[in-house]
């Protein structure tokens, strides 16, 4: 595809992941991944499914009343079999020249691949993704002496988060991370086990664009939009 509706995958932001399907017309119920659904889901907007250069085009959306997230219909999109092939998939919007966050807010893309050490300095890992969870981001931290292991972004955690400088300092002692599980067999009643992931959608590994996310964390979180409060 080729022309102003051509997307660039680099630069597209996620903002919605399909939950399931609505009515008989290809009305899909998707969980909001950004800040701005009034924004991103209203009529004419265009959305992409990762991955593809077709275009979705809203025709209508609206909020769920009764429960989280929105309903939307897309033009391209005419009966609930093609409704179902959209299941599962994380819809992005094409960042534009506005996709410029607040001080103290970061894109999740960003966080990816940054060194992660502990208040001594000791490399715990790197960061290998992200994943929200309860309203809030969760870093998965891996490659270091304690395998993989979840960071929950909030202050009890973490207490530098500078990822365009490559630097993430969390507690290690908070996260139970203090001592080594080197040296002790799998099955050792004594062996730490750092937190694991808990529920919650992930992004697919291996996109090279902005990724999904959104709402204020303490400290400043990663998000999935321009116009993201962080707190600073």
């Amino acid at each position: 595809m080729t022309g102003p509706a051509a997307a660039q995958p680099d630069r597209r932001l996620v903002v919605a992941l399909v939950r399931g399907v609505h009515g008989l017309h290809g009305a899909v119920r998707v969980e909001i991944l950004t800040d701005r659904p009034e924004d991103r889901y209203k009529p004419g907007a265009v959305l992409f499914r990762e991955g593809s250069d077709e275009p979705l085009t809203v025709a209508w959306s609206t909020p769920i009343a009764d429960g989280p997230g929105w309903r939307v219909q897309f033009r391209e999109v005419h009966d609930r079999s093609a409704a179902e092939g959209l299941k599962g998939a994380y819809l992005e919007i094409e960042a534009g020249p506005d996709a410029v966050l607040p001080r103290g807010s970061y894109f999740w893309h960003e966080v990816g691949g940054v060194t992660v050490t502990g208040l001594d300095g000791t490399v715990l890992g790197t960061v290998r993704d992200v994943y929200r969870s309860g309203g809030a981001e969760n870093y998965v931290v891996d490659g270091g002496p304690f395998g993989e292991f979840d960071v929950p972004g909030v202050r009890d955690f973490i207490r530098i988060f500078a990822p365009r400088r490559g630097e993430i300092v969390v507690d290690a002692d908070a996260l139970d991370l203090t001592r080594s599980s080197r040296g002790r067999p799998a099955d050792d009643p004594d062996r730490p086990h750092a937190p694991r992931r808990r529920p919650g959608p992930r992004r697919p590994k291996g996109d090279g664009g902005a990724s999904a996310g959104g709402g204020p964390l303490t400290p400043p979180s990663a998000t999935s939009e321009p116009g993201s409060e962080g707190a600073g």
